[in-house]
């Protein structure tokens, strides 16, 4: 396993776009994703060659679903929840001989492979360790947002003073990219929905330097029935008033 911080990584070659993404691992949390798991990873995969799947405690096909793409796949035998799994895919990509730059990718197909590339991108050319998605960003296009997804985003943004302090306009974008630095340290204890409150504590107390690119997040009817409902931003909600408090 790899150690010491990474600042930069190499600069993309004069003249061209970068091609090779052999030093990039895409970790993918995956809990009853059978429906569509295999297109995002097959889709993802003729950019980025090395993914991990945690398969976290599926009841349904995920997990045979996945080994038909080549992925790599590690499971849970029991559902943790999704902080859990990504520090899972983490622990394990970390570990790959070359590895240098991560991203976490949601299997729902919310994310796009193009955004990934202009993240990473800017990883290679600027001094960040981590770049977070953000759908609110000055000038980017929300009209696509559910309105109680925004309601609910942009009220979790108001409650946190370290996330406003960070200069973080979407704390719970699920699309991050970073560097070895990050990898190496980050250890997410909240192994449900609070993890993303739980990194943006870690990017503060740990000094990562941390930027933000606008991306689209694809809302699809299959999606917004996985993890966009009122229930699950109340939970995100709750978390964040929690966890500011605990940390006044």
């Amino acid at each position: 396993m790899k150690s010491g911080r990474v600042d930069q990584a190499r600069p993309p070659p004069r003249g061209g776009i970068v091609t090779d993404w052999s030093d990039v691992w895409l970790v993918i949390p995956v809990y009853n994703e059978g429906q569509v798991i295999a297109d995002v990873v097959r889709n993802a995969m003729a950019t980025f060659p090395n993914i991990v799947c945690v398969d976290d405690g599926s009841a349904d096909d995920s997990a045979a679903r996945i080994r038909t793409t080549g992925a790599h796949l590690v499971r849970h035998p029991v559902n943790l929840g999704q902080g859990a799994a990504i520090q899972t895919g983490v622990e394990y990509a970390r570990a790959q001989p070359g590895a240098e730059l991560f991203v976490t990718f949601d299997a729902d197909g919310q994310h796009q492979v193009d955004d990934v590339v202009r993240m990473l991108e800017r990883m290679r050319a600027e001094d960040v360790d981590i770049i977070v998605g953000t759908r609110f960003k000055s000038g980017a296009d929300t009209s696509h947002i559910p309105w109680i997804k925004r309601l609910v985003l942009r009220t979790v943004v108001m409650l946190s003073p370290r996330t406003r302090r960070l200069g973080l306009t979407d704390a719970h974008n699920g699309l991050r990219v970073f560097n070895q630095t990050v990898a190496q340290q980050l250890s997410i204890k909240l192994n449900g929905m609070g993890h993303a409150s739980e990194i943006v504590e870690m990017i503060d107390r740990r000094k990562w330097r941390v930027a933000e690119e606008p991306v689209t997040i694809l809302y699809t009817e299959y999606s917004m029935s996985k993890g966009q409902s009122l229930i699950n931003g109340v939970n995100i909600l709750f978390d964040s008033a929690l966890r500011t408090g605990s940390r006044r």
